[in-house]
């Protein structure tokens, strides 16, 4: 048979029964839509987050304080909750090790924040002057922290676009304002500019102060939560890392790195691990959705096991007349890959379309690769060839003397 004609019978058989073959197709199209959907949303979560990690600073190595562990210290109290990293230590970084560009210590906590009759919860941060440059933040009306606030201990703030809203409404005019942390008043000198984010380190829902404001008057010691150090570029990164590493073992006189009451991370440790994660979460996201398409497939074999049975003496006349078994297999072969390949263009524009409205919606943001979309593609059409393939085998055995006599 020629390859029109072939496909001319394809057509006609699954047309004159347009139903039966429209519920056989939506398996395939649920799993194909499933599995696009679901690895836009994947991807899309990935890109988002390696964004949010970028914008907190750029060639970044994050110093945190974290419990020492040595004979009599077995139990460690994490990262960030032990008291052991100073200005000082800062300030030997800037002296001390090359290849960085500045050094921001941090002082961080909640607080309740109140101003004007209207309260919030949210996180104070006693900064220096580099946290803007080390942090990528900019300022969009006002002025940032500066070294004479710092010297002086200026009782000085600047709010993050959300802590704004909160306190003084949306796009309120909030410069020149006094707030209150702690019952100690603040007059507000900046507002930053929006990073976008949630949760409960949003970037946007924060309050910046002078560091040794916050020391003196909110947390009542010499200590920091955070040193963020910025290499001068992404090469020397680890480099950075290891020699801020090695002066902080030697000022505080620690011999085994093991025991260090500190630890270092560096940005690209961060986007590798939330990769990782990301990653996982989408492939299991789309091994989910797949199953899908293994149910369509079972739903394409059952539906070609019937049409053998229900054409048994059509194709007992096609062989009487010559029709070879290779042309027997190969009609109802095609006939179950154009249903998964119909199926799949269908299934690939509805996963599209889901995506597009999530992250038009505002829910998510979601990215369909064309990886995804080829592998989608070929994924529906081995699932035609290998569910189609015993029932045209069954077909192309029939014998054509016995198909005949079926009724």
């Amino acid at each position: 048979m020629k390859t029109k004609d072939i496909l001319e019978e394809t057509w006609i058989a699954l047309s004159s029964n347009k139903v039966r073959s429209g519920l056989t197709m939506l398996g395939i199209v649920i799993g194909i839509a499933s599995v696009i959907a679901m690895t836009a949303i994947g991807q899309g979560a990935q890109s988002s987050i390696q964004s949010s990690i970028q914008s907190i600073g750029s060639n970044l190595v994050l110093v945190t304080p974290g419990a020492q562990r040595g004979p009599g210290m077995q139990i460690s109290g994490g990262r960030g909750s032990a008291k052991s990293l100073t200005i000082e230590d800062s300030d030997a970084i800037v002296s001390g090790v090359s290849g960085v560009k500045s050094v921001a210590p941090e002082v961080s906590s909640r607080y309740q924040v109140t101003a004007r009759g209207t309260n919030t919860n949210t996180t104070v941060s006693g900064v220096n002057s580099s946290y803007s440059d080390v942090r990528n933040v900019t300022v969009d009306n006002g002025n940032f922290i500066t070294d004479q606030n710092v010297d002086s201990g200026a009782k000085v703030a600047v709010l993050g676009p959300s802590a704004r809203d909160d306190l003084f409404g949306v796009d309120g005019d909030a410069i020149g304002q006094t707030i209150k942390i702690k019952q100690i008043n603040f007059k507000v000198v900046g507002i930053t500019h929006s990073k976008g984010g949630s949760g409960f380190q949003n970037p946007d829902d924060m309050i910046f102060i002078p560091i040794t404001t916050a020391q003196r008057f909110l947390s009542g010691d010499q200590y920091v939560s955070t040193i963020s150090v910025g290499a001068l570029d992404a090469s020397t990164t680890t480099q950075v890392q290891a020699d801020v590493t090695a002066l902080l073992l030697s000022r505080h006189h620690i011999s085994n790195p093991a025991s260090a009451d500190f630890s270092t991370l560096n940005q690209a440790d961060i986007i590798a691990t939330a990769s990782s994660v990301t990653g996982t979460f989408t492939i299991l996201l789309a091994a989910v959705a797949g199953i899908s398409l293994i149910v369509g497939g079972i739903g394409i074999m059952n539906m070609m096991l019937t049409t053998v049975t229900e054409r048994t003496r059509e194709i007992g006349l096609r062989k009487a007349i010559g029709a070879q078994r290779k042309d027997i297999n190969r009609q109802f072969l095609i006939e179950a890959i154009m249903l998964t390949f119909i199926g799949g263009v269908i299934g690939v524009a509805l996963g599209w379309g889901v995506s597009l409205l999530v992250s038009k919606l505002g829910i998510l943001q979601t990215s369909v690769s064309i990886s995804s979309v080829l592998l989608s593609f070929g994924v529906s059409a081995a699932i035609g060839i290998i569910f189609g393939y015993y029932p045209a085998k069954k077909a192309a055995k029939l014998n054509p003397i016995e198909a005949l006599r079926y009724e």
